[in-house]
């Protein structure tokens, strides 16, 4: 099921100032800044290894990442989990009784098939469920 952690997505409002501050304070370099209009989002990915760090600012005062920044403000926005097999996992999740943002996998950043936990059901976090190619 688990194969390991993808990504940490931390929400930005200003992602140019960050990823300079990621850069200056971290040493990083960022991997790619691109936009991902089904979110309307753009993101700057910061790699670690296996791991990544994404970025994440709105582009639209509508997308779902404007709205939790008026909310909560910057910081931690969701984990990403990769599974080998994202349909069976969320079979097992419904079956266990877990809320799910997404009972059917969409496509992702770069291209993954991604599903959302709600975080009711997770302590409060958001987690994201990956698969890749």
């Amino acid at each position: 099921m688990i194969t390991g952690l993808d990504h940490v997505a931390i929400a930005v409002k200003n992602l140019e100032e960050t990823v300079r501050l990621y850069e200056t304070v971290l040493g990083l370099k960022a991997e790619r800044i691109e936009p991902f209009p089904p979110q309307k989002v753009k993101v700057a990915i910061f790699r670690l290894g296996e791991t990544k760090i994404e970025l994440i600012s709105p582009m639209s005062p509508e997308s779902t990442v404007a709205r939790f920044l008026e909310k909560r403000g910057e910081g931690l926005h969701h984990i990403a989990i990769q599974v080998d097999n994202l349909e069976e996992t969320l079979e097992i999740l419904k079956a266990k009784g877990v809320k799910l943002v997404d009972e059917k996998p969409r496509l992702g950043v770069e291209g993954v098939k991604v599903a959302f936990i709600h975080p009711k059901s997770m302590s409060g976090v958001l987690v994201e469920l990956c698969q890749k190619h």
